[in-house]
């Protein structure tokens, strides 16, 4: 999935360039990064990038092994259920027994070969059991209250770290998540999914009939994307499938595997953070020519090769300058930069949103 928008990183992010597509890790997007941890479990072939039409071209370059046949481009966002459906259609249309994992391309996960390892160990649950739909659960090292948690039951037999999911959980108040951490039954909900193609559109013929019918007969005739994709309900698959799933309706069931990794969901500039790591003034910096005097514990980020960004006497901020746009803002306030976003539309144009 290489679907969104990315707007809690603007101006880094913005609809032409959605952060998916930036070389924000060591000079590489993290749709590359994405694509190279999926070879590792399976060949370029069996790759599919579900993304917005408008960047099928910039994916294709970016992922020149991928055959062009695999790229979905969405006419417009329908939400994350859609993203996963309408490849699940396609890919059973082509082989019926087709089990598929169903990853994000705005994550950066190390190391690889651990995620390889869990996401065989799914593969292998989805295989053996076609009543299934499996969800990768990352072992959290924080009380964290930026992510979604599941809660984990019996462990299923013969598999290596698989559990049984009890319920998912939103995200949580700080004490919430702290008992969470404390009681070892959670583990954070990664976004990522492992199941039969069979078995998703069952639940969604059950659980979302119309949907069902609508994404069928687009992967019949995919010559009327641009009819169907806009009519689809808009929802999210925690949502609209594995939420109610794990609470009893449809007619599958949801288990975990556990995923014991250093796993960040590069969601907002937080978490950019984390991976850009700081200097010893605890600033966390991407970009040439970024000055920081008595200055400290910011983020900031410089897009523009041809500007210089200067910090005096500050902290707590978050500073990114690109060619086009400047944000200024307080770390505490950084996840309110989609209501940014909102206005610079309104009050400058959208082409700057």
């Amino acid at each position: 999935m290489a679907g969104g928008s990315g707007t809690r990183l603007w101006p880094l992010s913005r609809q032409g360039t959605p952060k998916q597509l930036l070389p924000l890790v060591d000079g590489k997007s993290l749709l590359r990064l994405a694509f190279e941890r999926a070879l590792a479990s399976v060949p370029a072939e069996r790759v599919w990038v579900v993304t917005g039409a408008a960047y099928a071209d910039v994916v294709a370059e970016q992922l020149a092994e991928l055959p062009a046949a695999n790229i979905l481009g969405e006419p417009i966002g329908r939400d994350s259920l859609n993203a996963v459906a309408w490849p699940a259609a396609v890919l059973h249309r082509l082989d019926p027994d087709a089990v598929i994992a169903q990853v994000s391309a705005d994550q950066v996960i190390e190391p690889v070969d651990v995620f390889a390892r869990c996401l065989d160990t799914a593969f292998a649950v989805a295989e053996s059991d076609s009543g299934v739909l499996v969800t990768l659960g990352v072992v959290p090292t924080s009380p964290h209250t930026g992510y979604g948690y599941l809660h984990r039951g019996a462990s299923l037999p013969g598999f290596d770290g698989a559990h049984e999911v009890r319920q998912f959980a939103e995200k949580p108040a700080l004490e919430v998540a702290q008992a969470y951490l404390a009681s070892g039954e959670y583990w954070w909900n990664s976004g990522m999914f492992v199941w039969r193609a069979a078995t998703l559109l069952e639940q969604l013929r059950l659980l979302h009939p119309a949907s069902y019918d609508s994404i069928t007969e687009l992967a019949e005739h995919p010559e009327r994307l641009a009819i169907i994709f806009p009519t689809l309900e808009k929802t999210s698959v925690d949502y609209g499938v594995m939420e109610p799933v794990s609470l009893g309706k449809g007619s599958a069931h949801v288990a975990a595997v556990a995923l014991p990794v250093q796993w960040r969901d590069v969601g907002g500039y937080a978490s950019l953070a984390e991976i850009l790591g700081t200097d010893a003034a605890g600033n966390a910096v991407s970009g040439p020519n970024v000055v920081a005097l008595d200055a400290g514990n910011n983020v900031v980020v410089n897009a523009d090769s041809d500007a210089v960004v200067g910090l005096l006497g500050v902290s707590g901020l978050v500073v990114v300058r690109t060619p086009q746009a400047t944000l200024v803002a307080r770390a505490e306030d950084a996840e309110r930069i989609k209501e940014l976003v909102a206005a610079v539309t309104g009050q400058a144009g959208p082409h700057f949103a």
